[in-house]
């Protein structure tokens, strides 16, 4: 026997318990995709069952139960959830690794939300799954094995289920085979567990066959207590798969845990790089070494960061929530998958120099990065990177002798003549909130004639580069030009003949204008190498900065550079002479009583399109009002076996109370004082008496209250009414003094206990009374 179940039948529950925190454990796979998670997970289900079926056989009590999974947890703990602190092969833990193990316990959860998924078996963010599936094993198995309601064994994979696709990323395949397979599994275990308690009860009936009506009541409330926790789980794991289905739509967002946690780098605390455009042209940083880069991607072109966000003011880098357009910066562990991007497949070698910033140069959608030298694993923990943009940044700034490797994808590069077979493509990208003045006109002067998206494109990039001209108004010798970017710069630009500027403003053009074509576009500000760089690394200078912009077609993003070949500027044109007013007349003309028309060039100041104010009142309240009724929801299903467990305690009690004589009713009231004592924590000994069983609680009044049910047993004389409201009271009483014995815990921990549901000391009794 182990537990209450003989051997067969144990090793039939415990493969079932397995099975079901394997399958719902399955759920983390999108978190970490490693092959120490699939190891973490076979060894933590084995040693879990063990722990179990070992507490089962020897009938150990929780608290001892508990201190061997901590002796587990701290001997296995290092080498499955934190295999990279290991030793000799992985076998035996480091110092370093305990210290890990121990803060990861309660710090590693936070740190699994704020962090690129997969994160493999990075640093110590396989605790949290480890801990969930060591606890659930055990939980699990336990129940299977020892408690009287097994069917209860299905709750603890249903909250670890829940915990892998809450922890998991925002876009990922619906886990919906998961939820249904272990749905099926559930629903096989109960069937099995009721067709084995229905024959153990029809044996148990045949074998005792002079029941009384009020016994046979009693096991019909215990029958009710099973069918309930058995449809409790059921429900459960039905509302699961529902949730499941609705929250994990395939391939599009899904509201989860690390979608509501604050992500730690915010890139609006960090003025725009394109405001600092300038400086890199000053003559003190002009001629300064930034970066020595090797393996750079065909057309010599290294990003320091991308800019989505237009303001009328500044192009800036996004913003901080994770379910915007912009996206969200997460730390990077392990490896990003981007093989679905379009593009080559790139390998950066880079040492900084006079560079300084948060921003990480690269290029493309970064795959995976390796800094090296004295501050790699400083750099490397505080490394943070935007997949929606493909911008990397550090808390910490670069400075001299950072380095490191980069893996990408680079996106090919299209001349403007080449835009004209492409259609605009359907990422969201944040919309501008300011349309600078004259952009629309000029818009329209340029694409006149062409019709589709891809040729008024290339025709708008084709008119700035034939009426623009290059001047950062720093050197000797150039135009004066005006630095900035903002809306009244990006007037001034197309206004001015010559069209005047540097690369700052056209790129900014060029991007609201793919903008009003229906294009998602952005502005990548960076380094170009020169054209005589020739091949190996490549030392880019303060000079060699310079900012494009990057279109999203039909077929995946694409580089564009809008800025205009470099030339001799033509004298400015004078300004356009002031015409000479008539002199006013006495007659006054007449007025105007039509409606005043706006005289502003459509899209003059603001987008046309209708912008929504969002209520912030409204969305707060609905807000609150989803957590309430989703953390309602999940207390509902966590609670449904307790409320279970204490309604049919009282529908018990309530039948033992009301029964058809008196001599019934005060057996019952003494039964429900030995199941109370049997919820406490009194163990009698097997097939006891009554008396027996009051000598094991102790006390005058059980042994008092023993006598009177053997009495009324016994005795040829029926018992009054007036005696069993006696007995009782006396029950009431008693029931009170074992509550006062005990803590509040333990007081709670005896109101859903399961011992008394499934006691078998009454046979004693039974024969006796025969």
């Amino acid at each position: 026997m182990i537990g209450r179940l003989p051997w067969r039948s144990a090793a039939a529950d415990t493969g079932f318990a397995i099975a079901a925190v394997a399958l719902a454990a399955w759920s983390f796979w999108p978190v970490y995709q490693s092959a120490a998670f699939v190891t973490m997970l076979v060894v933590t289900l084995v040693l879990g069952a063990a722990v179990a079926v070992l507490g089962a056989a020897l009938r150990w009590p929780s608290i001892v139960m508990g201190g061997l999974i901590v002796v587990v947890y701290l001997a296995t703990g290092v080498q499955l959830a934190v295999p990279g602190e290991a030793t000799a092969g992985g076998l035996l833990p480091t110092p370093q690794g305990f210290i890990d193990l121990a803060q990861g316990t309660w710090l590693s959860w936070k740190q699994l939300v704020t962090i690129s998924v997969p994160v493999g078996s990075y640093q110590a963010l396989l605790v949290p799954a480890f801990i969930l599936v060591l606890l659930a094993s055990v939980i699990t198995t336990t129940i299977a094995l020892r408690s009287a309601l097994p069917e209860l064994a299905g709750i603890p994979p249903v909250i670890v289920l829940i915990a892998g696709i809450a922890f998991g990323p925002a876009i990922a395949p619906a886990p919906l085979w998961l939820v249904l397979g272990l749905f099926a599994l559930l629903l096989i275990w109960n069937i099995r567990l009721r067709l084995r308690r229905r024959t153990a009860a029809v044996r148990t009936l045949r074998e005792q066959s002079g029941l009384t009506v009020e016994t046979r009541r009693e096991r019909g409330s215990t029958a009710v207590l099973t069918a309930t926790g058995a449809t409790v789980m059921l429900v459960g794991a039905a509302v699961v798969g529902i949730g499941a289905t609705v929250l994990v739509p395939p391939s599009t967002d899904r509201h989860v845990v690390r979608t509501a946690v604050e992500q730690p780098f915010d890139p609006r605390a960090y003025p725009s790089p394109l405001s600092g455009f300038r400086s890199y042209l000053e003559p003190g940083s002009a001629s300064e070494p930034m970066l020595s880069v090797s393996g750079l991607p065909a057309d010599g072109r290294i990003r320091i960061a991308t800019l989505d966000t237009y303001d009328g003011v500044t192009y800036s880098v996004g913003s901080a929530a994770a379910t915007s357009a912009s996206g969200a910066f997460t730390r990077l562990p392990y490896r990003l998958d981007q093989s679905g991007t379009t593009g080559t497949q790139t390998q950066l070698t880079v040492s900084v120099r006079g560079y300084r910033g948060p921003w990480v140069p690269g290029t493309g959608q970064l795959e995976q990065i390796q800094f090296l030298g004295n501050h790699a694993s400083t750099l490397s923990g505080a490394y943070f990177y935007n997949d929606v943009t493909g911008t990397g940044a550090v808390l910490s700034s670069l400075r001299d002798g950072d380095s490191y490797v980069a893996d990408s994808v680079t996106p090919p590069k299209l001349s403007a003549s080449q835009l004209t077979k492409v259609e605009p493509g359907s990422d969201s990208v944040p919309r501008p909130t300011v349309i600078p003045d004259e952009l629309q006109s000029t818009l329209q002067k340029y694409t006149a004639g062409a019709t589709g998206a891809g040729p008024k494109l290339a025709a708008a990039l084709q008119g700035l580069a034939k009426d623009g001209y290059i001047s950062h108004g720093i050197g000797k010798g150039e135009p004066a030009s005006r630095s900035g970017h903002g809306a009244d710069r990006i007037t001034e630009l197309l206004t001015n003949v010559p069209m005047l500027g540097d690369q700052e403003q056209y790129a900014v053009t060029a991007a609201l204008m793919a903008r009003q074509l229906g294009f998602p576009a952005r502005v990548v500000m960076g380094f170009v190498a020169p054209a005589d760089a020739g091949v190996g690394p490549v030392t880019f200078l303060g000079s060699d900065v310079s900012a494009w912009i990057e279109v999203q077609t039909s077929t995946g993003w694409v580089t564009v550079d809008p800025t205009p070949p470099v030339r001799p500027v033509p004298p400015k044109q004078p300004e356009q002479p002031t015409e000479i007013s008539r002199p006013q007349t006495n007659v006054q003309p007449p007025v105007d009583d039509s409606p005043q028309q706006n005289e502003e060039p459509p899209q003059a100041q603001v987008d046309s399109t209708p912008q929504h104010a969002p209520n912030p009142v409204l969305e707060t309240i609905l807000t609150v009002l989803i957590v309430i009724g989703w953390t309602l929801l999940v207390l509902a299903v966590l609670a449904a076996p307790f409320l279970a467990v204490i309604a049919a305690k009282w529908r018990r009690r309530s039948l033992r109370r009301s029964a058809a004589t008196a001599a019934d009713r005060i057996v019952g009231g003494w039964r429900e004082f030995a199941d109370a004592a049997v919820d406490h924590g009194y163990d009698p000994p097997p097939s006891a008496t009554r008396v027996e069983f009051a000598t094991t609680i102790g006390g005058t009044r059980a042994a008092a209250l023993a006598k009177v049910a053997d009495r009324a047993v016994f005795s040829p004389l029926a018992p009054t009414t007036a005696e069993a409201d006696t007995v009782w009271k006396a029950v009431d009483d008693l029931r009170a003094q074992l509550d006062r014995r005990d803590t509040r815990w333990k007081r709670m921990l005896a109101a859903v206990s399961l011992r008394s549901l499934g006691y078998r000391g009454r046979t004693r009794e039974r024969t006796n009374r025969r």
